[in-house]
């Protein structure tokens, strides 16, 4: 409670509206209304396409040099959250040298404990980040054997059941890599909190901002609508 106490309302403030916007812009994407989709739930409709698509598909090469390229997005995002939460310890580690640096920037005063909780909150979003894109890797290994299992046979009594069942599992694993890539946007939001609780506010608005635009007001989910059923 003592070192609660070297933060202020302020602080506070602005650190519940950034899991709060990050929360409600997650929920928005997710929840969109039918009548303005989101640009994610619109490919995810395109992700139930491509599987009916490659019942008849033959040879299904294209179909999997697709899917290992979405595995390899994964990975490099896992890899990359790994390097940087290592960093985000390091930094923890020798918080008392991050500490005169940040007083020659803010020309603030803080005890060592105030910047290392600050980093705290940073390798939590990272560690998120990190724990939705191997999961969502695995998910893409499920659905690589699903679609394995759909027949050649399009006349099959099975063929389109098991293509459907490839496509949640796809939309499944894309919905967990969109929120690894929304936990790495707000981790970088956070670290705008060594600067100070407004910082960190206006960074959160920018990023929610930023977000809202990509999956509700951007070229390429007008692209998307385009012919869109």
């Amino acid at each position: 409670m003592d070192r609660l106490a070297l933060f202020t309302r302020f602080d506070m403030a602005a650190v519940v509206l950034l899991f709060g916007l990050w929360f409600v812009i997650g929920w928005w994407v997710e929840h969109a209304p039918k009548t303005r989709p989101s640009t994610s739930q619109l490919m995810a409709n395109y992700r139930k396409e491509w599987m009916t698509q490659m019942v008849t598909r033959e040879p299904r090469v294209f179909d999997a040099q697709i899917l290992s390229a979405l595995r390899q997005g994964t990975a490099f995002f896992a890899s990359t959250c790994m390097i940087a939460l290592g960093g985000t310890l390091a930094l923890i580690g020798n918080a008392d040298q991050l500490a005169g640096v940040a007083e020659d920037i803010t020309a603030t005063n803080y005890p060592a404990i105030v910047w290392e909780i600050k980093l705290v909150m940073l390798a939590l979003f990272l560690t998120n980040a990190f724990l939705k894109f191997v999961w969502s890797n695995r998910l893409f290994g499920y659905c690589a054997v699903l679609m394995a299992a759909v027949p050649n046979d399009p006349d099959a009594s099975n063929a389109y059941h098991r293509a459907s069942q490839a496509a949640e599992i796809n939309i499944t694993a894309a919905k967990g890599f969109n929120r690894g890539l929304r936990s790495i946007y707000f981790a970088l939001a956070s670290a705008a909190w060594l600067l100070g609780p407004l910082a960190l506010a206006l960074a959160a608005f920018v990023t929610f901002t930023v977000v809202w635009r990509r999956e509700f007001a951007s070229n390429s989910r007008k692209i998307l609508l385009d012919g869109y059923v």
